[in-house]
């Protein structure tokens, strides 16, 4: 995967598609899937990049809520790649951290600073559930969607900016190239077939952003020296932030605390 952890899609008929990509699918027979691929942040081709790092854990306090159980029962095709029932993943919270945050500079990248898309992302429809669930995108990059399920799916990007788009893969093998060609943190992506599919995808003006893996931990890479505001986003949890400044080779650590829902 091309950069940090922190995010499927697809098409059959005429109109728009989504997508992110990933280390792999991790669904299968795992006895349900967490939905936590990291991505590393700071690769891209073009504007100014450095030898700077910045990277951190996300950290969890307080009580996870119970993920929802997903009923698959009429979709025997995806209910086979698991060996328990298996779970909508919008808590990833293991040992005190927690994954699926997405993390990206907000502010401070060079003025005029201007970056082309690197290699496609992918994300998969697979077990019937997006993978990855968070990830992020350049402006203009490509976003392949796949459909690994031999059931029809039904993917509707519904951006604030972007140009929306819904696009149906009703076999297994279907894939289809979609963009984004304005920044937009985060983008919705859903599945009118299947209510429980979410995913979510950042797209920004740079590659400097990450999604965290299950440790929590994450890494944007590649930065230009600089002053950074880097924010930290979850679907449920909201966005916090912080400032960091790292110099010409340094490595910078940025942590960040997220509590669960008051009762």
């Amino acid at each position: 995967m091309r950069r940090v952890m922190l995010g499927a899609v697809a098409l059959a008929a005429g109109i728009w598609g989504c997508g992110g990509k990933s280390s792999g699918s991790d669904a299968g027979n795992t006895g349900g899937s967490t939905g936590a691929v990291p991505q590393s942040g700071g690769g891209g081709a073009g504007g100014p990049t450095g030898n700077a790092t910045v990277s951190g854990v996300i950290h969890f306090t307080g009580t996870a809520p119970t993920n929802p159980k997903i009923d698959m029962s009429q979709e025997s095709a995806c209910a086979g790649k698991y060996t328990s029932p298996p779970t909508d993943p919008q808590y990833v919270v293991k040992d005190g951290k927690l994954g699926n945050v997405f993390v990206y500079v907000d502010s401070g990248v060079p003025n005029g600073a201007k970056y082309s898309a690197a290699a496609a992302d992918t994300i998969d429809q697979n077990g019937c559930l997006y993978h990855p669930r968070i990830f992020g995108a350049v402006v203009g990059e490509d976003i392949v969607i796949k459909n690994s399920d031999n059931v029809l799916h039904n993917i509707k990007a519904v951006p604030k900016v972007n140009r929306g788009f819904n696009i149906s893969q009703p076999s297994a093998g279907m894939t289809s190239k979609r963009t984004f060609a304005s920044p937009e943190v985060m983008v919705p992506l859903e599945c009118n077939v299947h209510g429980w599919m979410h995913a979510y995808v950042g797209v920004l003006p740079h590659p400097f952003f990450a999604t965290s893996g299950e440790d929590g931990s994450f890494s944007i890479k590649n930065l230009p020296a600089g002053t950074y505001t880097i924010k930290a986003w979850h679907e449920k949890l909201g966005t916090q932030q912080t400032t960091v400044t790292v110099g010409a080779g340094e490595t910078k650590t940025a942590d960040f605390t997220f509590s669960g829902p008051k009762a």
